[in-house]
């Protein structure tokens, strides 16, 4: 799929897909055997070890990337703001991923405006320590603002389109020429599976952009795993 990466927001399979991955192996590995990219939440509410990033990466193959969500000390509880120990800290255990550290998903919590001082001090701290994509979800309005805008593009911060929006109320303006597309289920946020249509669109969008990343978070019913074969099939026969 050259540079586009399509998966999930987690690598559970669900029964009722189980015959679209391989018998052997962690549920991990029989994930990356089908699938080229995962999106780690669990980061955003619990530290992982070194040692656990290490063997994640030893899990999986050469091409296949991981992206990995901040975790919430730093993005809802320091709202990115003096958090040198706390950004310290998660690097050295991110670090295990090696090459395989494909991307890092900064979201901040709805009520979280932009500011810009604090904003770039902490991307340029967070662009000194990572060469990976770096991608911002902003949900308070002002993320969306020009000034949010020009700070992104300025860092080279890629930013998140989500579905079902938060926050923004306009057409999407990117800031890189790569995108991360975000699908957390709708109407019901978490839960709702997408349609054949509307898979066929985003799978459009994907053909018209360069570097893309699409991860299915419509995890809680079992909903991403489906979805996202549909659309890693959409794309291959389309492109």
């Amino acid at each position: 799929m050259g540079a586009t990466r399509i998966g999930c927001a987690s690598w559970s399979i669900p029964r009722q897909e189980a015959d679209a991955f391989p018998a052997a192996g962690s549920h991990l590995e029989r994930y990356a055997r089908v699938f080229n990219c995962v999106e780690i939440n669990s980061s955003f509410y619990r530290p992982h070890q070194r040692k656990t990033y290490e063997r994640w990466a030893a899990t999986v193959a050469d091409d296949f990337l991981f992206s990995v969500k901040l975790p919430r000390t730093i993005t809802h509880e320091a709202r990115l703001a003096g958090c040198d120990e706390l950004l310290a800290r998660f690097a050295d255990e991110v670090d295990g991923l090696g090459t395989k550290l494909g991307c890092l998903l900064v979201q901040m919590a709805p009520s979280h405006a932009f500011d810009h001082a604090i904003a770039s001090a902490f991307f340029h701290a967070l662009r000194a320590r990572f060469s990976c994509l770096l991608a911002c979800e902003g949900r308070h309005p002002s993320w969306f603002e020009a000034s949010a805008g020009d700070l992104l593009r300025e860092q080279n911060i890629i930013r998140v389109i989500a579905d079902p929006p938060a926050g923004s109320t306009g057409p999407y303006k990117p800031t890189t020429e790569a995108s991360y597309i975000r699908l957390h289920g709708s109407p019901r946020i978490y839960y709702s599976a997408y349609s054949e249509e509307r898979l066929s669109k985003i799978a459009a969008f994907i053909r018209e952009h360069g570097q893309s990343w699409c991860i299915f978070d419509n995890t809680a019913a079992g909903a991403a795993v489906p979805n996202a074969l549909a659309l890693q099939h959409a794309f291959a026969n389309r492109r």
